[in-house]
């Protein structure tokens, strides 16, 4: 399972998902961690530039070229949650402390975060 998740320099979850500065994509299989990268995405930066929609493309483009597959997060946006839905991919919210470890728990079970799931999961129950 490929997770995507926003990270403070220190590794913590980056209270803010769409402003996060840094973010680690961990490669989580059999419930161990076998790879965690961070990147330095400068969103905090870029946030308020560019057009409306510039933040969820910069965020669905970055997912996207990483596989992800879940993102792992405090909060974010309806908005936000609604677009990574419609890509297919699960969100976690409510995490907080060490990256890692909250990405280690997602991947566990049961799973201590609120599991917002997908839009297409969630439009097949209907």
């Amino acid at each position: 399972m490929i997770v995507c998740v926003p990270v403070t320099p220190a590794g913590e979850i980056d209270p803010s998902c769409g402003r996060a500065s840094r973010v680690g994509i961990a490669d989580v299989e059999g419930g161990r961690l076998v790879h965690w990268q961070e990147f330095e995405v400068g969103w905090d930066v870029v946030h308020d530039t560019g057009t409306e929609g510039g933040p969820h493309a910069r965020i669905a483009r970055f997912t996207r070229e990483h596989g992800a597959q879940v993102v792992v997060a405090h909060r974010m946006g309806d908005a936000m949650l609604h677009m990574l839905g419609r890509m297919g991919l699960d969100s976690h919210l409510g995490a907080a402390g060490d990256a890692r470890v909250a990405v280690l728990a997602v991947a566990g079970e049961p799973r201590p975060y609120r599991h917002v799931g997908s839009y297409r999961r969630d439009r097949r129950r209907r």
